[in-house]
């Protein structure tokens, strides 16, 4: 990202801000531009990062679907890291043609946008919960993934726009996690757990940062990236949080699943293996399986494989799982 213009939509979220906060760290890029809908999260970023220490950052206000605004955002940007999205799984059942409007035409117009102004490369955050979907943000991430990879097949031989997708699971830390609402309970002494079954894959801002700034290096236009996460079960995230609280039984919700799938089986021909992550290959004739840097490549996986939280072989503990969330601990209390 060296000398690029890089725009981060959503950029005032959970990973927008980490992702602020990492490039300003690593990387000498020309201009970082944050765009977002929220005039109040970005005033606050300008309190984080101030001008006259980050003269390269600027705001856009601006929502993605919005056409017209993502154009003139757009111009003069060479990647962009679109997080953007309705994420919350009940506020989307409640409000389905929202999600849709964001998830969904928000993704096309961010794609007809980058295209046109000749942004080099596009990558968009996912959700485990886009692998085999249960509720409608899942759906809405699903068709976002699809429309963003078939995007390679239309943009024209004069264009070198390229785009891919990386998928991962809960954040820790992150608005939508559990982990914020087990932390404001745990002074009742009583923690609300959905099933004692129940697992999800867990990574953190500064894990999932570090994995799409890697993608961006090795992305060649039409892969899924999905990186090899650990897996926990809600009930001892519940005891790493607090280990004297009682565990009061909620039941599944809905929408919700017992266990997160970021490859499905069904997708398991098309899957081949790295060290530290997986890559789902479009089924498109515009994606030359040559093209894709396949250095430390494991081979393809079996016809079989499926990449489940709950048949995930690497499981977090809870005294690992409590070091993770350490600084959110620290962080409660000087609040």
């Amino acid at each position: 990202m060296d000398g690029k213009v890089v725009l981060i939509t959503g950029g005032t979220g959970s990973f927008g801000k980490q992702c602020v906060q990492m490039i300003l760290e690593r990387y000498a890029v020309q201009k970082l531009i944050v765009f977002s809908r929220d005039e109040l999260k970005q005033f606050e970023m300008q309190q984080m990062f101030p001008a006259a220490e980050n003269a390269c950052l600027r705001y856009f206000i601006g929502d993605v679907r919005d056409k017209d605004r993502l154009y003139r955002a757009f111009s003069g940007v060479d990647i962009v890291i679109h997080a953007a999205a309705m994420k919350q799984v009940p506020a989307a059942e409640y409000n389905p043609f929202e999600a849709v409007k964001t998830n969904i035409i928000g993704a096309q117009n961010v794609i007809d946008a980058a295209i046109d102004q000749h942004v080099k490369k596009v990558i968009a955050l996912s959700t485990d919960k886009a692998a085999n979907p249960l509720n409608l943000y899942g759906a809405t991430k699903l068709c976002s993934d699809k429309i963003f990879i078939a995007g390679n097949a239309y943009t024209g031989r004069k264009v070198q726009t390229i785009f891919s997708v990386v998928r991962y699971g809960n954040v820790i830390g992150s608005r939508g996690s559990v982990i914020p609402c087990f932390l404001q309970k745990r002074e009742t002494g009583v923690l609300p757990v959905t099933d004692l079954r129940m697992t999800r894959f867990w990574i953190t801002l500064e894990q999932a940062v570090n994995f799409v700034c890697h993608c961006l290096g090795k992305m060649t236009g039409g892969e899924l990236f999905v990186p090899k996460l650990p897996s926990m079960a809600i009930a001892d995230l519940a005891t790493a949080i607090c280990p004297d609280c009682r565990h009061e039984m909620i039941g599944i919700r809905p929408g919700e699943k017992l266990h997160e799938v970021m490859i499905p089986a069904d997708e398991s021909r098309m899957v081949v293996e790295f060290d530290d992550y997986y890559v789902i290959q479009p089924d498109f004739s515009f994606f030359s399986k040559g093209q894709m840097p396949m250095d430390k490549c494991l081979g393809a996986v079996p016809d079989d494989f499926e990449y489940s939280s709950g048949t995930n072989p690497h499981f977090l503990t809870v005294a690992q799982m409590q070091t993770l969330i350490q600084p959110l601990l620290k962080g409660q209390k000087e609040a």
